[in-house]
């Protein structure tokens, strides 16, 4: 079974930086693209970032590109999300997600089967 665990999350002014992590219960990341996702109140969960397997491939929604970056460390079974230059609009429940098919990178959330918990961004003006 695959677990998926997001830490990092919190207040943080606008224009800050957070930096999100996502740690998996066992060696799940080969040949399977992983996600960031996000939830505001009152909204769709939207894509954030994906990573390819190898690392060597990354995908941004164009509302943060140029702001987070993704990343990963296999041998630790972690992913990253570093974001910078945050904004109030930034604000929502953060989830990392893999996907349910290898070698591939979807940007819709019903291609990712599995999720972790999720972890409260607040981004105050």
């Amino acid at each position: 079974q695959v677990q998926l665990v997001e830490s990092g999350g919190g207040l943080v002014q606008a224009g800050g930086s957070l930096r999100l992590s996502c740690v998996a219960s066992e060696r799940t990341f080969s040949n399977y693209a992983m996600g960031w996702f996000r939830q505001a109140p009152g909204k769709e969960r939207e894509f954030v970032a994906a990573i390819s397997w190898s690392g060597g491939s990354t995908y941004y929604a164009d509302s943060v590109k140029g702001r987070f970056t993704i990343s990963k460390t296999n041998a630790k079974n972690t992913m990253y999300l570093q974001m910078d230059s945050l904004k109030p609009e930034d604000t929502a429940v953060y989830y990392c997600a893999r996907d349910s098919r290898p070698n591939r990178i979807p940007t819709m959330s019903r291609e990712y089967a599995y999720w972790g918990q999720g972890t409260q961004v607040t981004v105050s003006s």
